[in-house]
């Protein structure tokens, strides 16, 4: 059974940055996509990034281009989301996410197992 965990959550002001982690376990990985989602308070959990098995391609929604970056490390079976000039509008619980749609996907039914999610707090 796979399991993911985050970390690297936190409470941080406006334009600051953090790097949250997930690490894989349970299963072997190959030709698995991993995807970022995040839910603010009130709102429904909204895709924010995806990278493909391969590590080649990846995409983001449109409120986090140019500031967020997804990446893996294959070795530690670890995702990794930068997140660079915060804004107060990312406060959220950011969750990982698996699929075996090995290009990936922005469908959160795409995704088979999740993670507990993690607080990010952003003050203006």
């Amino acid at each position: 059974q796979v399991q993911l965990v985050e970390s690297g959550g936190g409470s941080v002001q406006a334009g600051d940055s953090l790097r949250l982690s997930c690490v894989a376990s349970g299963g072997t990985f190959t030709n698995y996509a991993w995807g970022w989602f995040r839910q603010a308070p009130g709102k429904e959990r909204e895709f924010v990034a995806f990278i493909m098995w391969s590590g080649v391609s990846s995409e983001y929604t449109d409120s986090v281009q140019g500031r967020f970056v997804i990446s893996k490390d294959n070795a530690k079976n670890t995702v990794y989301l930068q997140m660079n000039d915060l804004k107060p509008e990312d406060t959220a619980i950011y969750y990982c996410a698996s699929t075996k749609v090995f290009y990936g996907t922005r469908r959160m039914t795409d995704y088979d197992s999740w993670g507990q999610g993690t607080q990010v707090t952003v003050s203006s």
